[in-house]
């Protein structure tokens, strides 16, 4: 841009000094011709009244030029023809002034366009060829032939000249174009650069957000399934406890509330820490499955078998603790509300995913009337659902009145790293 705007004051700078240095070399150069062309004294005459006249329309135009784009107008088009006419004059005076009238060839597309711009150049042409014949009126026929192969030469000038300049101004128009497309692109490109960074961050935010809700919901589900359950089997040993009189069978009970309390507070600490459950600590999911239906069964005194099909495999950390969780959910359900007298749960490995099935002969309930979960009335269902889901996981519930419950979860198998 920098130097487009230098050579716009370069052309300004020459159509305010350049004609005033040709109309000065061409009155010198015929004042000191002027016995050698045999210029009459009406010609001298003449010849200061046209130089002023040029010298006032150089003026004009450099006033109301001043601080205007150099462009095609009336006023520019005014001016050329009136300086061509000067020229005209000047150079039948003395031919020494056609080097006034080549001002008309310098920048010419500046000031006129289309047909005015061709008649323009034939024109200065005319001045040209004509002194360079001799000078007007032209005398004889040699002078005469002499002009037209001039203006031969000139007008194929012109024309090639004039091909050139319009290549010239046809690439110069697509590089204008290509350049304002390109700042157009760039200022979209920016603009949208802007609006990704926005999104960028109100992205980080809402991930943030997220991820905290995330992790409140599992610490939920944890307390839930871990430190709310263990309380409940707590509170169950202990009524058992006071309602019987026989202190062996007391103590029993005590022994066992102790041993929840002790596995819920392992799980709390191992929950808020985001580890793995404590049954998994030690052994695989088939073990861990193994010994919390058989703990499960010893405390609430139904039935309650597992069984493994396929090729038992050694899961990812979070599967295993997943699937070990919805158990333990399924079965506090059962407890709770089935009245079950038999419980069966099933581990079954199967190619590229793992299916757990927790089924029980209870009362069973419609799934499409179980009312939404309250403040206080725990996960349930929603919460084994959502646990599955997290692990790219599905969970399905059958079950009708009278006839028992089966509760399938169905997650990738993921083996450990």
């Amino acid at each position: 841009m920098t130097d487009v705007a230098g050579v716009e004051q370069r052309w300004a700078a020459y159509f305010r000094w350049g004609p005033y240095g040709m109309l000065a070399a061409g009155t010198v150069l015929s004042a000191a011709t002027v016995d050698e062309v045999g210029m009459s004294t009406a010609e001298r005459y003449t010849t200061v009244a046209l130089v002023g006249a040029a010298v006032v329309l150089q003026l004009w135009w450099g006033r109301w030029s001043r601080g205007r784009p150099l462009a095609p107008s009336v006023p520019g088009a005014c001016y050329y023809f009136l300086r061509w006419a000067l020229a005209f004059a000047l150079s039948w005076c003395n031919p020494f002034f056609a080097f006034y009238g080549s001002a008309g060839f310098v920048g010419p597309e500046r000031l006129l366009r289309g047909r005015p711009l061709m008649a323009g150049l034939v024109a200065t042409a005319v001045i040209l060829a004509s002194s360079q014949a001799g000078g007007l009126p032209l005398h004889g026929p040699l002078d005469w032939a002499l002009f037209g192969g001039l203006m031969c030469f000139y007008i194929v000038l012109l024309i090639v000249f004039g091909q050139l300049a319009g290549r010239e101004e046809e690439r110069t128009r697509i590089q204008t174009a290509t350049i304002t497309e390109l700042e157009r692109t760039n200022a979209a490109l920016q603009q949208a650069l802007d609006e990704n960074a926005a999104l960028h961050a109100q992205l980080l935010v809402q991930a943030r957000e997220a991820g905290v809700a995330d992790e409140r919901r599992r610490l939920a589900a944890e307390i839930h399934d871990t430190i709310a359950q263990g309380l409940t089997g707590i509170i169950a040993q202990l009524q058992v406890v006071v309602n019987t009189p026989d202190a062996d069978l007391a103590r029993a009970h005590v022994v066992r509330a102790t041993d929840l309390a002790r596995h819920s507070l392992g799980e709390a600490r191992r929950s808020v820490h985001n580890l793995a459950p404590v049954a998994l600590a030690d052994a695989g999911l088939p073990e861990a499955l193994k010994k919390t239906v058989a703990e499960w069964g010893e405390r609430t005194g139904v039935r309650a078998e597992f069984t493994v099909t396929g090729t038992d495999e050694q899961l990812h950390e979070e599967i295993a603790a997943t699937l070990l969780r919805i158990v333990q959910e399924a079965l506090s359900n059962t407890a709770r509300h089935a009245a079950a007298d038999r419980v069966g749960v099933t581990l079954s490995f199967l190619g590229d995913e793992v299916i757990l099935d927790i089924r029980d002969d209870g009362r069973g309930f419609d799934p499409l009337a179980v009312p939404e979960r309250t403040g206080s009335g725990g996960f349930g269902l929603d919460g084994m659902r959502a646990r599955a889901e997290r692990v790219a996981g599905s969970l399905t519930v059958e079950s009708e009145p009278g006839h028992g419950t089966a509760v399938s979860a169905r997650v990738p198998l993921v083996r450990h790293d």
